[in-house]
């Protein structure tokens, strides 16, 4: 569920150094395709999906929900970063009623490797805790995502669990608004 309970949405944008986390618009329809469309974007997450696919069934105005969040660099879109509350019947929840909230990002492959993604998740993971005070975040990749291990590490993740799935071993770890970001 992408339910935050009592957190006011939309809300203003957020500016961090160099970004602005924002809702999405119409005018980033192009960039979600490309995003959802993209092989080296899926690569640890099950494949691309079919851009003719969609073409057709991508809403004029997509990823409109609370907690996600467009990533603008000077104007245009480069990615998403998302903090939702998870459902209780997913695996590996680490409170019993499903407190937790998780936190899942996208980037455009032009923005990989310039430090775009520590500093937007960074960023969502403080209004999230200012916004949900005390609800920790978890976050899943594949151990063989040497890029997404090493940002869980500097957003101050810590190791839950291993497990497999899709055939690949999956990791899965918490962070706590206690956390200092690295």
């Amino acid at each position: 569920m992408t339910e935050l309970g009592v957190v006011a949405w939309p809300l203003a944008p957020i500016r961090t150094e160099r970004l602005v986390l924002r809702e999405s618009e119409a005018r980033d329809r192009a960039a979600f395709i490309e995003l959802l469309a993209s092989s080296e974007v899926h690569t640890y997450l099950g494949g691309p999906q079919p851009r003719d696919e969609l073409e057709r069934s991508v809403p004029e105005t997509p990823g409109r929900r609370p907690g996600l969040f467009v990533i603008e660099l000077d104007g245009a879109m480069i990615g998403t970063v998302e903090v939702s509350r998870r459902e209780a019947e997913r695996r590996g929840n680490v409170r019993a009623d499903a407190g937790e909230a998780e936190l899942s990002y996208l980037f455009l492959p032009g923005a990989w490797g310039r430090g775009y993604a520590a500093e937007a998740c960074a960023a969502a993971l403080d209004w999230f805790a200012h916004a949900r005070p005390g609800v920790p975040v978890v976050l899943y990749t594949q151990t063989a995502n040497a890029r997404s291990m090493r940002l869980a590490a500097r957003l101050g993740f810590t190791e839950v669990q291993r497990f497999v799935k899709w055939d690949a071993e999956q990791w899965m770890g918490e962070w706590s608004p206690v956390t200092p970001l690295a």
